[in-house]
């Protein structure tokens, strides 16, 4: 959930929790997150494998703390393989889950190692199905920029995707992406940061003996929104980059897939805010695109004060335009261009099947150019199976729920897939 104590947030958690009830468990099955612990452990060869379960952790609020030490990497940063382990720490229960944060080496969009942090939930329920328990690499949506708004902090918006997930047995795990929680900027939308590291949060966590999951297990991804892109990412990179493991499907709803085209769509509307952090996010990530010369006065300040927003600050900016920020718009230079070229979706379809879902009236995410992804995965000969709901960007997210985790328990049961192409 977003930082309540920014401006605005109180609006974005009355509209989360609206949209939310569709999709929810019964209060009871939905504990309140746990507070980290105090200490962190950075051996984690030291646990055995075998570890049978701990008894039932009281559950306490979550406190998003700014200041926690375990989010700040070692200087220097110790040489690691992707998806090794810097650090972790064992901390009270989460959902139905043991809960574990780590922190492990990925590579960014430019391929420099990097240090990434993320949560491991192990479920309490067993998985009944043949082989060791699954594991979800979950891509989260939006949170904003600032590290306190990092997934690992929040029980957030997509507890009521997570928990049926648990209760099926699936371990979860999910990654906090470049920079969110960690020191330097979120890279917001960069595809091949993000796509990496989801994949590489479950690396970290089969090789973490504590967690008690297998390397070898049947692995799928899945999001909605920017994790939606983060997803497909993964989905794409994966054959190259983690040929190890045995990834079975990809979920993945309001999918970004050509930013530029997201971009005009956000251009003087009311999810203008969100145009703001995908600039950011590229920023970050390539340092030769110098947003800062572009700005004019007000995008200076602007830029300067939302440095640790979370995803509430979006709604300061609705109906607004690119031209009240800057003297020339980056989106028209050959070096932006080419960037936003650089994270178009498409061009590597995952050889698994597909599960894609799009609002009609999706406002934030063009729908137009989720429904060309389809199409081009298609006529690449994937397996891809679509759905369109009637409904905006929140609601998509809500009533699309049931269709993941069916999709997602017929691939980890090696059901037949029927897809539409």
């Amino acid at each position: 959930m977003p930082n309540i104590t920014h401006p605005h947030a109180f609006i974005v958690a009355t509209l989360v929790v609206l949209a939310l009830p569709a999709a929810a468990l019964p209060a009871a099955a939905l504990p309140a997150v746990a507070a980290p612990p105090t200490s962190a452990s950075t051996t984690p060869t030291s646990v055995a494998a075998d570890v049978p379960d701990l008894p039932d952790v009281p559950d306490v609020p979550l406190q998003a703390r700014a200041d926690d030490d375990f989010y700040t990497p070692p200087s220097p940063l110790p040489d690691g393989a992707n998806g090794e382990v810097v650090r972790w720490r064992e901390e009270p229960r989460q959902l139905s889950a043991r809960s574990y944060l780590l922190m492990y080496h990925s590579t960014n969009a430019t391929g420099q190692d990097m240090p990434v942090t993320g949560r491991v939930l192990v479920p309490s329920a067993p998985w009944r199905g043949e082989g060791p328990r699954p594991i979800v690499s979950v891509a989260s949506g939006t949170r904003g920029v600032g590290d306190t708004c990092a997934p690992s902090r929040w029980l957030d918006y997509e507890r009521p995707l997570i928990e049926p997930m648990l209760l099926a047995g699936w371990a979860v795990v999910v990654t906090d992406y470049e920079g969110l929680g960690t020191p330097g900027m979120h890279t917001y939308v960069v595809g091949r940061s993000e796509g990496r590291a989801v994949i590489d949060m479950v690396r970290a966590a089969t090789s973490l003996p504590a967690t008690g999951l297998e390397a070898g297990g049947k692995v799928a991804f899945s999001g909605y929104s920017q994790g939606g892109g983060g997803a497909m990412w993964a989905g794409e990179l994966q054959p190259e980059y983690a040929p190890e493991l045995d990834l079975v499907g990809v979920a993945a709803g309001g999918v970004p897939a050509d930013l530029t085209e997201v971009a005009e769509g956000l251009d003087g509307k009311v999810g203008f805010g969100f145009l703001l952090l995908a600039a950011y996010g590229m920023d970050a990530a390539y340092p030769e695109l110098d947003l800062e010369t572009y700005f004019n006065e007000r995008g200076r300040e602007t830029y300067e004060r939302e440095q640790d927003d979370c995803v509430d600050g979006t709604l300061t900016h609705a109906f607004q335009n690119i031209g009240m920020f800057t003297t020339t718009n980056p989106l028209h230079s050959p070096a932006w261009q080419a960037r936003l070229a650089e994270n178009r979706l498409g061009a590597n379809p995952p050889d698994v099947p597909i599960h894609l879902f799009h609002g009609t009236l999706d406002e934030i995410v063009a729908p137009g150019q989720a429904r060309a992804l389809r199409n081009e995965y298609c006529a690449a000969g994937a397996d891809v199976r679509w759905e369109w709901h009637l409904g905006e960007h929140v609601s998509t997210f809500v009533t699309g729920a049931p269709g993941v985790i069916t999709f997602l328990d017929r691939r980890f049961r090696d059901r037949p897939f029927l897809g539409h192409c």
